[in-house]
């Protein structure tokens, strides 16, 4: 057998004319598992991407709770539309009056005592009530209507967002 000049330097010899060969990769096809350093590797690089991530996710679920609180509102108003269409002569209703008479399922988390005032300059009813939707954050409607409060682009993370007739 032949070899070349390089395959001469990785290899020796043996007893019998035969050869032994040194390959530097022959020993890493031998190793099983991880070293420690590889693993602390993978754990401080899973500690970055969790430092990244968890922030991230706490923010997108309180804003779905104050789009939900905001999601409420509007049901609430869109009750009071049908109720004040019903009802010609009533210009105010409280959410438990809505629920009462049938007009409203269920208030989510809008206070039973907040008013609901009939439209008298063609705005739209406007709601005056403030709604906790996370903790101890609170999500304040004065003279508020649908519209205001569908065009709305704050977010619930901030500290005591305001929806409120300029």
């Amino acid at each position: 057998m032949q070899l070349t000049s390089g395959q001469k330097k990785n290899n020796t010899q043996n007893k019998k004319g035969g050869f032994y060969m040194f390959n530097k990769f022959k020993h890493i096809k031998n190793e099983k598992g991880l070293t420690l350093i590889e693993l602390l590797a993978v754990i401080v690089i899973l500690a970055i991407i969790a430092a990244i991530a968890i922030p991230a996710i706490g923010n997108i679920i309180e804003n779905s709770r104050y789009n939900a609180a905001k999601s409420d509102a509007i049901n609430v108003l869109s009750a009071a539309n049908i109720y004040f269409t019903d009802n010609g002569d009533k210009t105010e209703v409280t959410v438990e009056d809505l629920k009462k008479d049938g007009y409203l399922e269920s208030e989510g988390k809008v206070e039973k005592e907040a008013k609901i005032k009939k439209a008298t300059d063609g705005n739209g009813n406007t709601i005056d009530t403030a709604i906790t939707y996370s903790g101890s954050k609170k999500l304040t409607l004065t003279a508020a209507t649908v519209k205001m409060i569908s065009e709305d682009k704050q977010k619930g993370s901030g500290e005591g967002p305001t929806i409120s007739a300029k």
